[in-house]
């Protein structure tokens, strides 16, 4: 692949798109704290080995029909050959041979891959071989993702809080409303506010601003990237009333988030701190305290809040106005009360969605202000990719010097992604034994938005066996997105597993 190729292409089409030249109260608080099934804010990575790993790993799930189809098979002796069997008749319908040997780092065993891609008929497989057996079963179809993703997207809704879930939407995350008085502020406990809703984001039922800012703004890329995967019968009480059910989701968050600004400074609260009553971990008696005011919680709050205005405008133009004034108040206060006037992500993504929503320029300055700098070339995260997507898409005027660093940038890094994923044991970008699974899943973020741009079969194949990776073909053979310390279960994992999941999803993949 040619890069120079490639960035032109990226500055046609980001032209088109608009990148144009520029000219505590015991009586209040002390409420019962019921059972419930949560997210956890931080990811919990340590899963137990099993104590035999099997010698041929596959993605536990399955394969979509027309996709590379690969298993990885390891041990000190390998076969040369492999079967595919169908698993109600025991029937080989492929047999195949082992290629590309490769060895881990200060390791002995050998790895090698079967490819068994012509296998296209739906239906439920497994693979065995001499000398390593036989591996889990696994479907091969169309849609074999479509049950998780939709379960990835509805644990948010699992982890509503201040209403209660029946049994006919949420199944055994049922649960009574929790959370449902008023909190009081840290900092003047004889100052009451309500903050109930949103989503809990651990099991206590805590709430953090900048992290329901960063999943509510992740989860909005991904509708933004790729609306066709998303639908409006997901099973939610919203289902049905002519709204993807994922933006429905994300209101529910935006409502909690409006109550977190105070209305006379426009100053946004760090969140919803749960304590239990005495120190007792145990208790289902627990204290709620709003955190005070911090800087960086109103960037978050103005980024989130002007991204969902600008995608929302098309559903409700009154609360999506409401949304930006909100946003808009929030970075006035920052504005005002941060001297040293420090740029850094969270401004950047902020501005960079105020410009984009409101237009004003401004907020183009701070955006300007931030590329201008040396450093943001060597700093990487899921703030500053979410700024740099929508500054490259706003159709106001934008530096057209800027967006070429940007696509620069992000072109560059996936194709360092693709090159690393391709010499990798198990395909992925990392190395072996892997401890942070949100790292991969922010690679997968950026190749995701880069294949939006260029649809390039090799980024798809790469997103693809990291899903493969997470769910078996892994060193554990562990499915690492389902299981109870697993992705799925993690708040801000399990929002970049959505957008993962919905470039994978997208046009019946």
């Amino acid at each position: 692949m040619k890069k120079v190729g490639i960035i032109i292409a990226l500055v046609s089409l980001l032209l088109t798109a608009g990148c144009q030249e520029e000219n505590p109260t015991e009586n209040i608080t002390n409420q019962p704290v019921p059972d419930y099934t949560s997210m956890e804010e931080e990811p919990v990575l340590a899963y137990e080995v099993p104590v035999s790993i099997p010698g041929i790993l596959v993605n536990q799930i399955g394969y979509i029909t027309g996709s590379t189809k690969v298993a990885i098979f390891h041990g000190e002796e390998l076969p040369d050959v492999f079967y595919v069997v169908k698993a109600e008749s025991g029937k080989t319908v492929y047999t195949g041979t082992l290629e590309e040997k490769k060895t881990a780092p200060n390791e002995t065993i050998s790895y090698c891959y079967g490819d068994f891609s012509e296998v296209t008929t739906a239906g439920t497989y497994y693979i065995e071989a001499p000398i390593l057996g036989r591996t889990y079963e696994f479907k091969i179809g169309e849609n074999v993702y479509g049950d998780l993703f939709a379960e990835a997207c509805k644990q948010y809704y699992y982890n509503r809080c201040g209403m209660t879930l029946t049994e006919n939407y949420a199944g055994e995350n049922a649960h009574n409303a929790c959370h449902t008085a008023k909190a009081v502020l840290q900092s003047d406990t004889s100052v009451s506010v309500d903050v109930t809703g949103g989503w809990h984001q651990d099991e206590k039922g805590q709430k953090n601003t900048l992290a329901a800012a960063e999943t509510m703004s992740m989860l909005l890329l991904a509708y933004e990237l790729y609306p066709d995967a998303f639908s409006d019968d997901t099973g939610i009480p919203e289902s049905g009333n002519g709204i993807p059910d994922i933006l429905d989701e994300i209101k529910y968050e935006a409502d909690w988030l409006l109550k977190m600004q105070e209305q006379e400074t426009g100053a946004v609260y760090e969140g919803v701190s749960v304590y239990a009553k005495n120190g007792d971990a145990a208790s289902k008696v627990a204290n709620i305290y709003v955190e005070p005011p911090t800087a960086d919680a109103g960037k978050a709050f103005a980024m989130a809040l002007a991204k969902f205005s600008y995608l929302y405008q098309n559903y409700d133009t009154a609360y999506a106005t409401n949304c930006l004034k909100a946003a808009d108040r929030a970075w006035k206060y920052v504005e005002l009360n941060n001297k040293d006037k420090i740029m850094d992500e969270w401004s950047f993504a902020a501005a960079t969605e105020l410009y984009r929503a409101s237009g004003k320029l401004s907020y183009h300055q701070y955006v300007t202000q931030y590329l201008q700098s040396e450093d943001y070339k060597n700093q990487w995260n899921e703030t500053i990719l979410l700024g740099y997507v929508t500054y490259i898409s706003t159709k106001h005027r934008v530096n057209k010097v800027h967006c070429e660093m940007i696509m620069d940038l992000i072109m560059t890094k996936a194709e360092n992604i693709s090159y690393t994923a391709r010499e990798a044991v198990y395909l992925t970008a990392g190395n072996k034994q892997q401890d942070n699974n949100n790292q991969l899943l922010l690679e997968m973020m950026c190749l995701s938005v880069v294949n939006r741009i260029i649809s390039n079969h090799e980024y798809e194949t790469v997103i693809e066996n990291h899903l493969h990776y997470f769910l078996g073909r892994n060193e554990t053979a562990h499915n690492h997105i389902e299981n109870s310390t697993g992705i799925m279960k993690q708040f801000e994992a399990d929002g970049k597993l959505v957008l993962m999941l919905s470039e994978i999803m997208k046009n019946g993949r």
